[in-house]
């Protein structure tokens, strides 16, 4: 066996083992429990498909030999670079501002599949019809999605205070967006050997990509920065399919497993955060969510923290201090503690009667588990 033959062996074997590891780390991040070992097997995946893609240095043409080295160079100094400013940051960055870390490097996912598109339409190394389209709609969608994503990250951060909207804004939108397509209309149609074009080849395509990322802002600015997770997950499961279709047109297994499981898993979680809004996908996308209301409301005193039954449920299984109310347990003929005696915790009640609110105090003890006090914040009834 030759060199290149045995680089290739190993590249699909890697590329396998990277998949199976992306689809074992998302079906573990289903869970809040076993997320981080999720998150860390995924991360795994990646590495070995990045390391794995060292090998292609084995079937290189000869145009690109003499500079062999020097990209081996960039790509190694790129992977440091890369590596520990997304180390240092993820270490920093606080977990209330974890939403505007995700949408900057979902936009970078974007970014780079547009790059690569971008190389592939300047390079013309996309012969075919069917290859031209796929890499074309790959360099819209992740063009989009990193503009689109930035937006995201400015309003979440606060560096966009309020949405931009205009009267017929959404018409405009549609029309950027006709015209997008009608440049890659036209550089399909140059690509079949057309004898007069408006202009050269590369001029369209820094129009294409031009067009892309004025619609991708255009399409996020009139959104309201509450809905903005939404958004982020439109532009996730937009970055996943990007980088499927880059993948398609590379021949790489890899990517394209890994962007249809994030494409896939996206538009989940996109299609459940609307359901949970009682509202379409059609709606999300194409109205002004997230904005004020037209009528004016009314004075409200206080705060809310909204809640759902999940988070409910995560909290009520990683605490180890909690209060139920006295008059609910005895309404239910039970003790407080029967629950999670019945669940193989080991419970033990305390009324407490002297405080403005009154609950029984739950101290659970879990099998090998350092004991952590947390809070007493459920289940309080009134004072008597």
């Amino acid at each position: 066996m030759t060199m290149t033959s045995i680089a290739q062996l190993i590249i699909g074997v890697t590329d396998l083992a990277a998949a199976l590891l992306f689809l074992y780390g998302l079906k573990r991040m289903s869970s809040p429990v076993t997320a981080p070992s999720g998150i860390f097997v995924a991360g795994l995946g990646m590495l070995v498909a990045v390391l794995a893609s060292f090998f292609y240095v084995f079937d290189v043409g000869a145009a690109a030999k003499p500079h062999l080295m020097v990209n081996i160079g960039l790509g190694v100094v790129a992977l440091i670079v890369g590596g520990g400013v997304a180390w240092w940051a993820g270490k920093k960055v606080a977990m209330t501002a974890m939403p505007q870390m995700v949408a900057i490097y979902n936009g970078m996912g974007g970014g780079a599949a547009g790059a690569i598109a971008a190389v592939e339409l300047f390079g013309g190394k996309a012969p075919g019809t069917t290859q031209l389209v796929v890499t074309l709609l790959g360099a819209l969608i992740g063009a989009i999605s990193l503009s689109g994503s930035l937006i995201a990250w400015a309003k979440l951060q606060g560096v966009i205070k309020k949405p931009l909207r205009i009267r017929g804004q959404q018409y405009f939108n549609i029309l950027v967006l006709l015209g997008t397509l009608a440049v890659a209309g036209y550089l399909v149609y140059v690509a079949q050997g057309a004898s007069s074009q408006l202009l050269p080849s590369p001029q369209l395509i820094y129009l294409f990509f031009g067009c892309a990322l004025i619609y991708g802002i255009l399409m996020t600015l009139p959104i309201g920065g509450a809905d903005m997770p939404v958004v982020i997950s439109i532009y996730n499961a937009a970055t996943g399919l990007a980088v499927g279709l880059e993948g398609f047109v590379l021949g790489n297994p890899a990517l394209m497993i890994a962007g249809m499981v994030v494409g896939a898993a996206g538009t989940l979680l996109t299609l459940l955060m609307a359901q949970a809004m009682n509202r379409s996908v059609a709606n999300v996308l194409f109205t002004n969510f997230g904005g004020a209301p037209k009528h004016k409301a009314g004075r409200i005193k206080g705060s809310m923290k909204p809640t759902a039954a999940a988070d409910a449920g995560i909290a009520m299984r990683l605490v180890d201090l909690l209060t139920v109310d006295e008059n609910l347990a005895g309404r239910r003929r039970q003790q407080p503690g029967d629950h999670f005696q019945q669940r193989g915790f080991a419970a033990t009640g305390r009324p407490d009667h002297d405080k403005e609110l009154t609950g029984v105090d739950l101290k659970i003890e879990r099998p090998q588990r350092r004991h952590v006090t947390v809070a007493r914040a459920i289940g309080f009834g009134h004072a008597r």
